[in-house]
């Protein structure tokens, strides 16, 4: 099971749209909308991984159509000082990874989350991990 963190005015349209026309099974995939990505903190990044995700998701619209204008650059910093702090305890960074997505594409959403139930497979489940390290650090 992977969460995908979508926003709402372009990637969750066609994450929702691929669910809908069945490119995307719902089953395997947590999507919550997020009004834009650059609203996704760390911490909830975080949170997905310890409440049960094998991989995160952020979907944030392409570069230069982010409606709150920086939303996805200060969601692409997060994302990647969030993948650091899973390597600095022991978790892969794949397991967390962001992409564009305007709202008509459709079956591109269905390809990166395809693409991230397969990395996430191959890397095998990471459940409970974040809370064990969250367990060693208090």
């Amino acid at each position: 099971m992977i969460t995908a963190f979508a926003c709402f005015r372009s990637a969750y349209l066609a994450t929702d749209q691929a669910v809908i026309t069945g490119l995307l099974d719902p089953s395997e995939v947590n999507i919550v909308r997020v009004p834009c990505s650059g609203r996704v903190e760390v911490r909830d990044l975080l949170r997905a991984f310890r409440d049960g995700a094998d991989g995160v998701l952020v979907l944030a619209c392409p570069e230069g159509s982010c409606q709150d204008l920086t939303g996805n650059v200060r969601a692409r910093q997060r994302v990647e000082y969030a993948q650091r702090l899973l390597e600095e305890i022991g978790i892969e960074k794949e397991r967390l990874e962001m992409a564009a997505l305007a709202s008509m594409m459709v079956p591109q959403a269905a390809d990166v989350i395809k693409e991230m139930l397969d990395t996430v497979r191959a890397l095998g489940p990471c459940r409970g991990r974040v809370s064990q390290a969250e367990g060693v650090a208090k």
